[in-house]
């Protein structure tokens, strides 16, 4: 997709070139971005990457960053969940300004070499990024599963955090059985042909959260785009590989993206959009794969003719118009904005969306859930996951909203940890707690005011 005029632009990254891979330019390339943002501190507030460097800077004994030790740079770039807002919203000096300071991709640099010297950025084992055969394998015993990860069982979660590095107290995503694929194989909801946008028809990317995790949130899409007229077919290559980004493994997500693109332009080719049903996954298609593999046509392809769910119900609505129904939805929502949402420039898409059922009062947070990916229940991070994101999660507690959603189910299930940890701390607040326990995808809330989804 176009950047908006005005966005700030991004070159393609060079991982496949020596100089990447060359540890004195890539401390000489950390030094000169980290003097830039200590003499800025515009963004001080976005995650624990930046007050990490401050403090290195301000405690050294020249209080610049050349009294900072090269070896005290990974504890900064290990904060960095790869979220982009400070590239996208906070940092004057992105390209095409002459500084051209892409930080998160600096620190994607960093994560490269870590990961090529056989290091990672938490303790985490490596495993629990490969969500695809994660996913496969749990999916068979999912209630087991599910038993084992409820944070209240306390031998199994200790054995998980010893060995795998998951922290104790971190919620984790269920699994669910069958997979998204397999009960849309089962058959697709009807389509109304007599709503207006009655022709269109889309790939649905499951991604492994909704593949694996979350069925409801593509069985909620796949309603939802039927009751307006759209045919849908979900489609499921592969995940994005944001995790193996988050590790640094760029080969191997450069490897997926190419994969994933030469089946998703087969759709393309029969005149299907591709609509993902996950930011992060989202982002990927659009933006990150392009950078990584510039030079293939499937991927720019791809990137052309992929989009974010809401933006897609969102597009509906601004150009056919939506098909009539009764839409209603009590008691207010409290929309988190995903960064990773936010991160494709096309505006507050979730919310518009939102907007769109009568009467529904939408309270918008936009800011860091803290959550960061699978960062975020690892042992190393989740207590800073919750510190980061209790601002965020003591503004849905003041909202006291019937319903909490992200586009991120991880940051919206996090979100409900931080507030229950505050209304635990303080009795007066547990009545700010959200009256529906669950934690939403939007689509599942403008599904559920169609009368759509449960």
């Amino acid at each position: 997709m176009a950047a908006e005029p005005g966005a700030p632009t991004r070159h393609p990254v060079p991982w496949r070139e020596a100089e990447f891979f060359n540890g004195p330019a890539l401390d000489a390339e950390l030094r000169r971005v980290f003097d830039i943002c200590h003499g800025c501190r515009r963004c001080f507030s976005l995650c624990d990457s930046f007050p990490r460097l401050f403090d290195l800077v301000d405690e050294g004994e020249t209080g610049e960053v050349d009294g900072v030790a090269s070896s005290a740079f990974e504890a900064v770039v290990n904060a960095c969940t790869l979220c982009d807002m400070c590239f996208m919203t906070k940092c004057p000096y992105t390209p095409p300004h002459e500084w051209d300071i892409d930080f998160p991709h600096l620190m994607l640099r960093y994560r490269a070499n870590q990961h090529r010297q056989g290091r990672a950025p938490t303790s985490a084992s490596r495993r629990l990024a490969e969500t695809d055969k994660n996913g496969r394998l749990a999916r068979h015993i999912a209630p087991l599963m599910n038993w084992a990860a409820k944070t209240d069982n306390r031998p199994s979660r200790w054995a998980m955090e010893k060995a795998a590095g998951i922290h104790r107290d971190a919620r984790l995503p269920e699994y669910r059985n069958p997979s998204l694929l397999r009960r849309a194989r089962k058959g697709a909801p009807a389509v109304n042909q007599a709503a207006p946008a009655h022709g269109r028809k889309v790939a649905l990317y499951a991604t492994c959260f909704a593949n694996y995790n979350s069925p409801a949130i593509g069985e909620a899409a796949r309603a939802v785009l039927a009751h307006n007229g759209v045919a849908s077919e979900v489609v499921y290559p592969c995940c994005c590989g944001m995790p193996q980004l988050e590790q640094g493994d760029i080969a191997r997500v450069a490897e997926n993206a190419q994969e994933t693109a030469a089946e998703l332009v087969s759709w393309i080719d029969k005149g299907y959009d591709v609509v993902a049903l996950v930011p992060s996954c989202a982002l990927m298609l659009k933006l990150e794969w392009p950078l990584l593999v510039p030079g293939d046509s499937g991927v720019a392809r791809l990137a052309a003719h992929s989009f974010d769910i809401s933006e897609y119900i969102v597009a509906i609505a601004g150009k056919e118009g939506l098909a009539e129904g009764d839409g209603a939805l009590e008691g207010g929502v409290t929309l988190h904005m995903a960064c990773h949402s936010r991160a494709q420039n096309i505006g507050h898409k979730a919310a518009e969306m939102l907007r769109l059922v009568p009467g529904l009062e939408v309270e918008v947070i936009e800011r860091c859930s803290g959550h960061g990916g699978s960062m975020g229940v690892t042992r190393d991070f989740h207590d800073t996951a919750l510190k980061v994101g209790k601002p965020t999660a003591r503004r849905a507690l003041e909202k006291a909203s019937r319903f909490i959603a992200s586009e991120c189910p991880l940051a919206a299930s996090h979100i409900q940890a931080g507030m229950e940890r505050l209304a635990a701390e303080n009795t007066e607040s547990a009545t700010g707690l959200a009256q529906d326990p669950r934690a939403y995808h939007p689509i599942e809330l403008f599904a559920k005011a169609f009368g759509l989804g449960n």
